[in-house]
């Protein structure tokens, strides 16, 4: 008698309610939580119903319908969706502001130094007041290139100073002497030859060159970077990521345990794994955004930005000063290189008298004050501390999705573990597709990233290339990466090793192949004692 005793006291325990029995279980909130999310109440069933029809929530008694399922998972997905879109948007408009920031200083200070020539060229008399269309067509060509136009700083600052110099050439000319097109394109050539400007030509276009290439490609980083965030944030997450959010966030309700919220590593895993190719762009963004602090840092660094802009006027003022001091050394030679144009006649005084006038000023006068270079100082700080705060942003963002889409619970022993109320056991997975190949929450295919992201890694790396270039003064046409979007990282997989290495779904360290909560425990002991008297009958036959 003793052994079918036995046999139903095992069958009786092993029927018992697991720990999410009794208190922690009820259906009776689903239904007013199902219709606040927008639901009909026709789908909610009466009674807990047995879970068999499951597909994405734990098997076991169940408070949804497989249409409740379905209609919480895609809810689950569109939540976190547009969390991940709001997340973009608030880093776009960081980006945003940085530029109208850094473009309205940008544009002031070049403003400031245009509106500066008369004052600093007006002693030149007609050289300046008979040119003024000369000197504002060089701050246009700055102003367009800096704005984006295909402009080549190098050839319009080349040209600017031998269209100079023919004006001063002729302005010194006697006026009986007539100089033909011909000619004074010859004098122009002289430029690079004789140098009658001084260094200051050489000088001020290695200056201006990086001061307007760095700018721009600092703004083009900003605008690029605020595409990028966009784009990524616009991606579709995966039909897995779908089934495991929903495993997440809802399945506690359809369980009967609304209460319980998920455990914190539980919702990492998951995160991490809807986030893997989002993660990818790590690496890049952080060299990127590295690369434009470098940049903002330069903007202070001597000559400074605000020095540079502010004393081109005073540049080309010291070098006609320079070409008219030494006119007659200059002329004599121009004579011997084009022919002598006529015999000099009376001459004009106005450019002995203009020498007098005109007395020794150099650019150092044209500093700017130290008001304008504080306000460099405070813009490059600022512009320095924000870049520093987006450096880890794709992979803090599964944190930051944790906090919003399923605020984790603080004790890690009765939470929410994707089955039942119980520790979480899987060790959390690093960032990046490649680390999960065992994520135990999110099957990935880490062969097949996605192409819209790997487009945009490599828009990244294209732009931290620019950059760098800036800061060596070097202006590099800016290249679309879209042909070439295969690239090497973090998600990508050399001979198929990845697939003919890759466990199953629910693979996991020695340490985690126990079982992941008190139900699926309790199950598999019950199966052992009720195993244990069978044998016993046997034996005793």
């Amino acid at each position: 008698m003793r052994l079918p005793v036995l046999l139903c006291v095992l069958v009786c325990v092993c029927a018992a309610p697991g720990p999410v029995a009794g208190a922690d279980r009820s259906c009776s909130d689903l239904p007013q939580f199902y219709t606040g999310k927008g639901f009909t109440l026709a789908d909610v069933p009466q009674t807990e119903m047995s879970g068999e029809h499951l597909r994405m929530c734990p098997q076991g008694p169940t408070c949804c319908t497989s249409t409740m399922e379905e209609n919480l998972a895609g809810l689950s997905a569109r939540e976190t969706e547009g969390l991940i879109r709001e997340a973009g948007r608030s880093l776009q408009a960081v980006f945003n502001g940085l530029y109208r920031s850094f473009d309205t200083y940008f544009t002031e200070l070049h403003g400031r130094s245009e509106r500066s020539l008369q004052e600093a060229l007006s002693p030149l008399g007609p050289l300046y007041s008979q040119n003024t269309r000369l000197y504002g067509d060089l701050y246009n060509d700055l102003k367009q290139y800096y704005r984006g136009s295909a402009v080549n700083l190098d050839e319009t600052l080349s040209e600017f100073w031998s269209r100079l110099l023919e004006r001063t050439f002729k302005t010194s000319t006697p006026t009986d002497v007539t100089l033909s097109e011909d000619y004074l394109e010859c004098v122009a050539k002289q430029q690079e030859t004789l140098r009658p400007f001084g260094e200051v030509p050489r000088d001020m276009k290695a200056k201006v060159i990086r001061a307007f290439v760095t700018a721009r490609s600092f703004v083009q980083g900003l605008i690029i970077s605020g595409e990028v965030v966009r784009k990524v944030s616009q991606v579709s997450l995966s039909p897995e990521c779908r089934k495991a959010l929903m495993k997440l966030v809802y399945c506690p309700h359809c369980r009967g345990m609304a209460s319980v919220k998920p455990c914190s590593t539980y919702c990492s895993n998951v995160m991490k794994g809807c986030l893997a190719n989002q993660a990818d762009l790590d690496p890049e963004w952080q060299n990127l955004i590295d690369t434009m602090i470098q940049v903002a840092s330069s903007f202070s660094a001597e000559p400074s930005l605000d020095v540079v802009l502010s004393s081109i006027p005073a540049r080309i003022y010291e070098a006609v000063h320079f070409l008219q001091e030494n006119m007659d050394t200059f002329t004599a030679r121009v004579y011997q290189t084009c022919g002598t144009p006529g015999e000099p006649g009376t001459g004009s005084p106005t450019v002995h008298e203009q020498r007098k006038k005109s007395g020794s000023l150099t650019a150092s006068e044209y500093k700017p004050s130290p008001t304008a270079g504080f306000r460099l100082e405070m813009q490059v700080s600022d512009l320095s501390s924000k870049l520093r705060e987006m450096r880890q942003y794709w992979i803090q963002l599964p944190v930051a999705l944790c906090g919003k889409v399923a605020p984790v619970s603080a004790g890690q022993d009765k939470c929410w573990n994707g089955i039942t109320k119980a520790r979480y056991l899987p060790e959390v997975m690093g960032d990046g597709l490649a680390n999960q190949i065992n994520n135990p929450e999110v099957e990935l295919d880490i062969t097949k990233p996605d192409m819209t992201i790997r487009q945009q890694i490599m828009q990244l790396k294209i732009m931290s290339n620019r950059l760098k270039n800036a800061l060596e003064g070097n202006d590099v046409d800016f290249q679309d990466a879209s042909d070439d979007i295969s690239g090497s990282g973090s998600g990508m997989c050399l001979g198929g090793q990845c697939s003919r290495n890759k466990p199953g779904l629910f693979a996991y360290s020695p340490d985690n192949n126990r079982v992941r909560g008190a139900a699926t425990s309790q199950t598999r002991l019950c199966s052992l004692l009720l195993l244990l008297p069978l044998a016993l009958l046997l034996l005793q036959r």
